[in-house]
């Protein structure tokens, strides 16, 4: 091992994700302050704690709207012709491309690889919440009941 290199606590390492997915809750997104505070109490350097949350599809480094709308884009989605459909539709519901934020600040539209799910494809999750077996009509049901409408 080379003179100065450290490798971090295991047990804090371990603690990263967790940390992380706290302070995402409690700014709604990972902003640099969050996620040098998060280095700090885990004395964890600050490349180490950005790039995690930069790698993983559960963590935002940009403010995003009230409801993360995250369509799945994994073989078993396209297989069942879903992705690029469910993709679509929401774009002309919404009126956003991919990655932008509906004026209102309720929903950000992204597409991921993979949510687990390829038996009940076509998948997307809402913020924590999987939703399978999606269609056009399943989406517009949920839209309204996250506006507040319920149907």
């Amino acid at each position: 091992m080379q003179e100065g290199v450290q490798i971090a606590d295991p047990a804090r390492r371990s603690m990263l994700l967790t940390a992380l997915y706290i302070a995402q809750e409690q700014y709604g997104y990972l902003t640099k302050d969050a996620i040098e505070r998060v280095a700090n109490r885990l004395r964890l350097p600050v490349a180490d704690v950005y790039s995690m949350a930069s790698f993983y599809s559960l963590y935002r480094t940009e403010p995003t709207g009230r409801y993360v709308l995250q369509v799945c884009e994994g073989l078993s989605c396209h297989l069942v012709g879903g992705a690029d459909r469910l993709v679509d539709y929401l774009q002309k519901k919404l009126g956003l491309e991919v990655g932008q934020t509906t004026r209102d600040g309720l929903f950000t539209l992204e597409t991921v690889q993979c949510l687990a799910s390829c038996g009940t494809s076509p998948a997307m999750r809402v913020n924590d919440a999987l939703y399978e077996n999606m269609t056009p009509e399943r989406i517009d049901e949920l839209l309204e009941t996250l506006r507040g409408y319920h149907v």
